[in-house]
């Protein structure tokens, strides 16, 4: 692994468990053992490192959906594959970070939230048709639609006005909204499938 790499990497795994405020170049120089001249050397400054991190994290996760749509059973298989992906990935982020992100690095939450859009759009919207194309979706649902609808929902589950830290987790409440989606779209074959993989 590059040494580039190996820092970017590093550097997120500190974020994600401290949040984005508590971890310095300082930090994230100690731990890997390098001089922050070095670390200056890839990266111009603790913004930077972030942004980097960001679109790393974003090409890794697409890269894991890709493959997780190529191996479903179905449409309906693949949503709940997708939700436990998520679940285990928000499991591991301090709740501070999205706040950190929002406040502090707002390009970089933008282009998290771009970025995001544009894969998140296209893997729900593909999700849909497939699914009416199987019979596990209504045939009257409009992909289009219901793929930003289902964006939209994203920011809610972030929104800690709604679910207050302490009181509610991430992956919970990410795991509802991928229930009250898919309910909300399949059709009566597709509820008896949903049932069967929940069992």
């Amino acid at each position: 692994m590059d040494t580039g790499r190996k820092i970017i990497e590093k550097a997120q795994e500190l974020f994600m468990q401290y949040g984005l405020k508590s971890i310095s170049m300082d930090d994230i120089a100690r731990t890997l053992g390098i001089s922050k001249k070095t670390l200056y050397q890839y990266v111009n400054n603790k913004a930077d490192l972030i942004q980097k991190g960001l679109v790393m994290h974003v090409e890794e996760e697409k890269m894991i959906l890709n493959e997780i749509h190529k191996t479903a059973e179905n449409a309906i298989d693949e949503m709940i594959k997708i939700s436990r992906y998520v679940g285990q990935t928000l499991q591991k982020i301090n709740p501070s970070v999205i706040h950190d992100l929002q406040k502090y690095y707002q390009s970089s939450w933008e282009l998290m939230e771009s970025l995001h859009f544009e894969h998140t759009y296209f893997l729900i919207k593909n999700n849909i048709i497939k699914g009416i194309v199987e019979g596990l979706y209504r045939e009257d649902v409009s992909a289009d639609i219901i793929a930003k609808l289902y964006i939209g929902r994203i920011d809610l589950v972030m929104d800690k006005s709604l679910f207050p830290v302490g009181e509610y987790t991430f992956s919970r409440v990410h795991s509802a909204m991928i229930t009250y989606h898919l309910h909300g779209i399949m059709s009566e074959k597709g509820v008896k499938v949903f049932e069967e993989l929940n069992r």
